[in-house]
């Protein structure tokens, strides 16, 4: 079964089919993108109902403490953090593995990253120089300013070599 937008997890048993929609944090959108968020699960819901199964639709952060049911013209629950890793897994823990995971994966690749980071530096300075600076090398405000404001944008000189 598709979700549909704006919905990231589906859960189904035999008698209810829950429906998530992952955010970050509990502070993740303006007005028009709550009532889109609202929007998307009662449009899952009427899809649902010829399935006669009872529809759960859950907002979820990854972290916070926000857990409400529906209440009002909110038809949803919204779990956070330790609350919403558990439902979803099982795991109590959980969200504290994912911790230690984010701790432990860059360290394991931070020199082989750290030497594509500089090169990307190097590349990127390269190319603001080429077309934002003067011939000695102070920056050229009116092409930076043209170039990110002005309604003729001109084509950015690319730097060939690669250090």
């Amino acid at each position: 079964m598709g979700g549909g937008e704006g919905i990231d997890i589906i859960k189904e048993t035999d008698t209810t089919v829950t429906a998530y929609a992952v955010k970050s944090g509990p502070s993740w959108g303006n007005a028009d993108q709550w009532s889109r968020q609202r929007q998307n699960f009662q449009s899952l819901q009427n899809r649902l109902r010829k399935l006669h199964k009872a529809f759960d639709p859950v907002l979820g952060y990854g972290y916070g403490k926000r857990n409400t049911d529906p209440k009002g013209s909110r038809s949803y629950r919204q779990r956070s953090g330790q609350a919403f890793w558990e439902e979803l897994t099982g795991a109590p823990d959980f969200y504290l593995r994912l911790i230690r995971l984010m701790k432990r994966s860059p360290q394991e690749h931070r020199v082989k990253y750290q030497v594509e980071w500089e090169k990307a530096v190097k590349r990127f300075e390269r190319e603001f120089l080429n077309n934002f600076s003067t011939p000695d090398g102070e920056i050229d405000w009116e092409k930076l300013v043209e170039f990110n404001g002005g309604r003729q944008r001109r084509p950015l000189r690319k730097s060939n070599s690669w250090p």
